[in-house]
């Protein structure tokens, strides 16, 4: 039997959830308190230390269930993805609030009054989700937020994206991020997954979980968006010959000929091409 994945199982320094009794060894069980990402965006840590390495990030709205609070942090699992790990607490708040929109847009502004004049309060990325309280002419008051233009925003459960390619490229030049899942920076299995939420659509948050959840093609099927797999490393085709992904050898999200990736790839240490994924 495989050892529980760390980075989904919510278990540290012997703590479990409650649920997980009888799965886990750990020196107490605990129930989780449900609490929901009320910053813009929130970095998930790998350790309760504000430079310890970014292994996530939740948007604004995402639940997470906190298991233990260790100094200024809280350790817990997001809902979403069911990543683990350290978030701010000043970046939850409680009660869970239904939200009943979400970030259309890869990011847009929320301002202190319905008025593109009066100071921005935050700035939100794609996917986030917001329940709207109030409208006034063409916004719209977010709980815990600001006002958006409301053009900016689709009803939950609606609306959705039905090209999740067309919705990456919209990334394209965006810094790139490790760990992120925000429009101002993000890595590449951050660019599949939130191109796939905005079109209602699961994916896991890491590669590896990514190449595993998606059934396996051949490299003479492959048409524009599937997806093609190094070693810590996917990115998406726009063509059979051209990939769109997030990288840190531009340090952006771009777009490159398939066989130079492979070339350029193939001379680092996470080598060839693993295979190719239908989405």
């Amino acid at each position: 039997m495989s050892a529980p994945d760390r980075r989904l199982t919510l278990v540290r320094d012997g703590v479990a959830d409650r649920r997980l009794e009888g799965l886990v060894p750990a020196e107490r069980f605990a129930d989780v308190t449900p609490m929901q990402v009320s910053a813009p965006i929130a970095s998930l840590r790998k350790a309760p230390e504000p430079d310890a390495e970014q292994e996530d990030q939740l948007v604004f709205g995402e639940l997470f269930d906190v298991l233990f609070e260790a100094g200024d942090f809280a350790f817990g699992q997001a809902r979403r993805d069911r990543y683990v790990g350290y978030v701010l607490s000043e970046a939850l708040s409680a009660p869970v609030l239904t939200p009943d929109h979400r970030i259309a847009v890869p990011r847009t502004y929320a301002f202190a009054e319905p008025d593109i004049k009066s100071a921005i309060v935050g700035l939100y990325s794609l996917n986030a989700l917001v329940g709207i309280e109030a409208r006034e002419g063409r916004f719209v008051k977010g709980a815990r937020a600001g006002w958006f233009v409301d053009h900016h925003l689709a009803p939950i459960g609606g609306g959705f994206e039905t090209d999740y390619v067309a919705v990456a490229e919209r990334f394209l030049h965006a810094p790139y991020q490790w760990g992120g899942r925000e429009s101002l920076g993000l890595d590449c299995s951050a660019l599949v997954q939130q191109a796939l939420y905005a079109c209602g659509r699961a994916c896991p948050r890491d590669t590896d979980l990514q190449r595993d959840f998606f059934p396996e093609i051949a490299e003479a099927e492959r048409r524009r968006g599937d997806l093609v797999f190094w070693k810590g490393h996917v990115a998406i085709l726009l063509d059979p010959d051209t990939i769109l992904h997030a990288n840190a050898h531009h340090m952006a999200t771009a777009i490159e000929p398939l066989a130079e990736a492979i070339a350029r790839i193939a001379a680092t240490p996470t080598g060839g091409v693993l295979g190719y994924r239908r989405v």
